[in-house]
C-alpha cells in the first residue's frame, strides 16, 4: 500500500521567505527532468510524492523541496525551506521558509548526518525500479516507514556500509515504490538515479 505525503515527526516551522531564486537553480533543473520522467509527481488520490534537497555549506542544514509539492509542475523559491534543526530520536524537524518541509526530511537529514561527503539527496517513486531493485542494492529492512526516526536509523546504518557508498542508492522496502540516490552534488545524485532507471531497459546496467 503507497503511504506517503503525511508529516509523521514534530514540525517546528517558521513561516518567512528564507530561499533565493539562485539557491534552487541547479535543484530545480533536476527536479523539472524527474517530473517529465514521472519519477516525481501526484497519485490519484492527490498525494503528491517525490522530493530533493542540497546541502548549505557544510552544515547539517539543507534545501528542501516543500510537502505536497510533487504535483505542482514547475516549483519556485516558494516551494522550497530551509531545514536547520533535526533529530531522528527525538523526531523533530525545525524549518524556515513559506512551506513546511517534505515530510521526508528526516531521511534526508540522516543522509547529511551519516556522510559528510553528501550534498544532494533525491527521492523518488516508481513501482517498476522498486521492484527490480529490492534487495538487489542496498534496502531499508521492511519494517521501517517513511518518514520515521526508525527510517532515519536505517539509512544512517545502510551509509555506513562500502555497497551503499559505492552504489549510491538505496531502495526503501517499506515504503513501496520508494527509491533514494545521493551524491557528492545533485548532479551525481540525479545521473545515478538516471544510470538505475536507464535499466529498466538495458538490464546490464544495473550490475555496472
Amino acid at each position: 500500500m503507497i503511504d506517503e505525503g503525511y508529516i509523521k515527526y514534530q514540525c517546528h516551522w517558521t513561516k518567512q521567505a528564507s530561499v533565493t531564486p539562485a539557491e534552487i537553480v541547479s535543484l530545480n533543473r533536476w527536479r523539472d527532468r524527474l517530473y517529465r520522467l514521472g519519477l516525481i509527481g501526484q497519485y490519484e488520490n492527490g498525494i503528491g510524492f517525490g522530493n530533493l534537497s542540497s546541502r548549505i555549506n557544510q552544515t547539517h542544514d539543507f534545501i528542501i523541496s516543500g510537502t505536497q509539492t510533487g504535483g505542482i509542475p514547475q516549483l519556485t523559491d516558494q516551494h522550497y525551506t530551509k531545514v536547520v534543526d533535526f533529530d531522528p530520536k527525538q523526531n523533530y524537524v525545525t524549518c524556515i521558509g513559506a512551506i513546511k518541509a517534505s515530510s521526508e526530511s528526516l531521511t534526508h537529514g540522516a543522509l547529511y548526518k551519516a556522510d559528510t561527503r553528501i550534498n544532494a539527496v533525491i527521492h523518488v517513486h516508481n513501482l517498476a525500479l522498486w521492484q527490480r531493485l529490492i534487495n538487489v542494492v542496498p534496502t531499508t529492512h521492511y519494517s521501517c516507514a517513511y518518514g520515521t526516526p526508525e527510517m532515519a536509523e536505517e539509512i544512517m546504518r545502510l551509509c555506513n556500509t562500502a555497497k551503499t557508498q559505492q552504489q549510491k542508492i538505496i531502495v526503501m522496502s517499506g515504503h513501496e515504490e520508494g527509491i533514494i540516490t545521493f551524491g557528492e552534488d545533485i548532479e551525481e545524485a540525479g545521473n545515478t538515479l538516471l544510470h538505475f532507471f536507464d535499466s529498466l531497459t538495458t538490464p546490464k546496467a544495473v550490475n555496472n
